[in-house]
């Protein structure tokens, strides 16, 4: 397995601990970032290579795993990679992206008789720091029987769960999750707060009950820290949920939650927290 040629596109907080955890599994590994010196710093760090261009990177390369910002990001770099890339390699787009540039793409990869996966990834920072994400991912059967052991190097859990486009689908329906989950923990903590309890101990008791959740577990405290310098930005929550709310409209789903916590986040960069943890709308409330 490892004497396969892996390459990994986009090296930004997520990406670059994820092309890692390739290396360190033995993988012959090529990198490439659009900021030339972090892919440098990489190579330093793990081995492997860097280069200049997503071309280059591709060039070769059995599987290519990307982790960019946005669609128009994933479209600029996955056009790159697919034009030099072999049939019979495969495409791995980890970026959170919306369902239509994912079958986008994948005709794209297809006519070039490429396999294209889009696989999202949860878990934030720290799951890819210490490879424990959960991908969630759309495509063909045999395109992700051939991928998901390389993935599995970074994660805990990958699941395919249909046809394309169903992984960044899946994604969303995580990040409405997150969005309400959230919103009721910085509700409950304010109110608390406002009561005059003890906030970490009644958290200590809740939390071994119906009301537990992962964002109560990792993030009630430093809430109550006022500490938000770390895990997922509000600004990326922001690019999510928008791209949910966008699905929603096509799909005539109601997200009258998803939509409030948006323009609750939206409060939040106001207060120049862009770049705080998403557990930071507690800020709004005080």
């Amino acid at each position: 397995m490892t004497n396969l040629k892996v390459s990994f596109l986009g090296l930004g907080v997520m990406g670059y601990p994820m092309a890692g955890h390739l290396a360190t599994a033995g993988f012959e590994v090529t990198v490439y970032n659009r900021t030339e010196q972090k892919a440098k710093d990489w190579v330093s760090q793990y081995g492997g290579r860097s280069v200049s261009t997503p071309e280059q990177a591709a060039q070769n390369a059995d599987i290519v795993f990307m982790c960019v910002g946005d669609d128009n990001d994933v479209r600029h770099v996955a056009t790159q990679a697919l034009g030099s890339m072999n049939a019979g390699s495969i495409l791995v787009d980890h970026t959170t992206a919306s369902a239509d540039i994912a079958r986008e793409l994948y005709e794209i990869a297809k006519n070039k008789q490429i396999g294209f996966l889009d696989a999202p990834v949860s878990g934030g920072q720290a799951g890819a720091e210490n490879g424990q994400l959960t991908i969630m991912v759309g495509g063909d059967d045999d395109v992700y029987a051939k991928a998901a052991p390389v993935m599995n190097t970074y994660a805990r859990h990958s699941q395919l769960l249909g046809k394309i486009g169903s992984g960044q689908l899946a994604k969303m329906m995580n990040q409405i999750c997150i969005a309400g989950i959230v919103q009721g923990l910085a509700e409950a903590l304010h109110f608390g707060q406002k009561a005059g309890l003890d906030c970490n101990a009644v958290i200590d008791v809740i939390s071994k009950g119906a009301a537990q959740s992962w964002q109560m577990e990792n993030r009630a405290s430093t809430m109550l820290d006022n500490s938000f310098e770390f895990g997922f930005a509000v600004d990326w929550m922001r690019k999510d949920l928008s791209i949910a709310l966008n699905e929603a409209r096509k799909n005539g789903s109601t997200l009258a939650l998803t939509a409030l916590v948006d323009q609750y986040y939206a409060d939040v960069q106001k207060l120049g927290g862009g770049r705080w943890d998403t557990s930071s709308l507690l800020t709004r409330l005080k």
